[in-house]
């Protein structure tokens, strides 16, 4: 909205019928006048009003409405609105999204980098993408940032850079930021000389860290940040850094109650080595010093793979099994996971899982989610496990084609049935025919 566009503006309001003018000249002067004040208040609203509506508004049309006035555009400076900042970064090639435009990230950098504390980079899967968040990473001298997060919406592209250039940007953030609270830096090459520069710099804000998929980090990074970072609530990464080492170290009386403690497991190779175990009393001494703590596992696995998980009590309160699981492993869960609060299973062979989810249900007693995928179930399996769980599952999504009609139910008997012990309308899910 520009100031030439009031005059079109003032046309349009005479001649709605809302306005028209009554036969009264006087009265007709007073209601010309009324509104053209109305229309021309929009440049003496007050700063707070307009920062407010700047807070809503996308980047590109915040900088058009900085031009409408000099209060706008003093608006459009204030620190505050600086505080949190996505930049995108696509290559056109490669990419249907928009980038920031480069001006505005100059803009960014040399006004308002000391203002910034909430910064993320979406990038693509270009290499080139990945090495333009590196190169704005290292000019942010003059920065405080608290959080930051570095998020590859399709390959991970950080990965396909040089490690050094990733690290020496990183550090740079590392360095000048002195209150980093969260970082999100998943399918990143950061490694543990990195981590030791965040510690000896940020050890006592950093309260979230989540570095899955970081090959270049060792147990020993992990470790470290472990042992100086005693505010840290949420920790994510790979199972081959776990350790019992950094279990007992998150359990010490100086560290603070873990919130988050988030495992992938991972296998590229079908015939890698067995993966290591954790002992129960490292699983123990976390639930110990930590007893509402949410441990959560993804399995990315092939099948065969399973032998050194579940063969214990584990506190795993959320599973995720991504890829195909047996029904022996899916037994061992009822039977060693008693803190389970939600299990999904995204596949499984074409063997009835009923023994497997009603031995979950019996002995699993805080379960309120389940969600199952290309699987088998039958129906009256489906109804006993949902009778055992009652009303406290509040989730529960299973797609048509895995229940099995029996002697007892068919498949349009399921949901009356099953609604009836949840005390709410249920219906299976259905994949959608486009």
């Amino acid at each position: 909205m520009k100031r030439n566009s009031l005059s079109v503006v003032n046309k349009i309001a005479q001649c709605s019928p809302a306005l028209k003018q009554p036969k009264l000249g006087f009265s007709s002067s007073c209601s010309q006048t009324q509104a053209h004040t109305v229309l021309l208040d929009w440049g003496t609203l007050p700063h707070h009003v307009v920062f407010h509506i700047f807070q809503y508004l996308p980047l590109l049309d915040r900088a058009r409405a900085s031009s409408v006035c000099r209060r706008w555009n003093e608006v459009f400076h204030i620190p505050d609105l600086w505080r949190k900042f996505e930049f995108e970064l696509n290559q056109s090639s490669t990419s249907y999204f928009k980038s920031t435009h480069p001006d505005v990230i100059q803009q960014i950098i040399q006004k308002h980098a000391a203002h910034l504390q909430y910064v993320s980079f979406k990038v693509d899967s270009s290499t080139e993408s990945a090495e333009a968040a590196c190169d704005i990473l290292s000019q942010l001298i003059n920065c405080s940032i608290r959080t930051l997060g570095l998020i590859s919406t399709a390959k991970p592209s950080f990965m396909k850079m040089s490690k050094s250039h990733f690290v020496s940007a990183l550090t740079v953030v590392f360095v000048n930021s002195k209150s980093l609270s969260s970082i999100k830096i998943e399918d990143t090459p950061v490694d543990d000389p990195s981590l030791k520069i965040l510690v000896a710099n940020n050890s006592d804000t950093l309260r979230l860290l989540k570095m899955s998929s970081c090959p270049h980090v060792s147990s020993d990074g992990i470790l470290c940040v472990a042992d100086h970072c005693q505010d840290l609530r949420e920790l994510a990464l790979n199972y081959y850094i776990l350790s019992d080492e950094l279990l007992l170290a998150l359990s010490s009386e100086t560290h603070v109650t873990l919130e988050h403690l988030r495992v992938d497991v991972v296998s590229e190779d079908p015939g890698q080595l067995p993966f290591h175990t954790i002992k129960k009393q490292s699983w123990d001494a976390l639930t110990k010093h930590s007893p509402g703590v949410h441990v959560v596992m993804y399995f990315f696995l092939y099948e065969g793979q399973y032998e050194s998980f579940f063969q214990e009590e584990i506190p795993v309160t959320h599973l995720y099994f991504c890829c195909s699981v047996s029904k022996a492993v899916l037994g061992r869960i009822g039977l060693h996971c008693p803190r389970l609060i939600e299990l999904v299973v995204c596949a499984n062979g074409i063997q009835p899982l009923d023994n497997e989810l009603i031995c979950i249900a019996k002995r699993c007693k805080n379960l309120t989610a389940v969600g199952l995928s290309e699987c088998e179930l039958s129906c009256g399996a489906l109804v006993e496990f949902v009778r055992l769980c009652g009303r406290r599952l509040t989730q529960l999504s299973v797609m048509e084609d895995v229940l099995l009609p029996d002697d007892d139910y068919n498949l349009d008997d399921i949901p009356t049935e099953v609604s009836k012990y949840l005390g709410r309308t249920w219906f299976p899910d259905v994949m959608p025919l486009w």
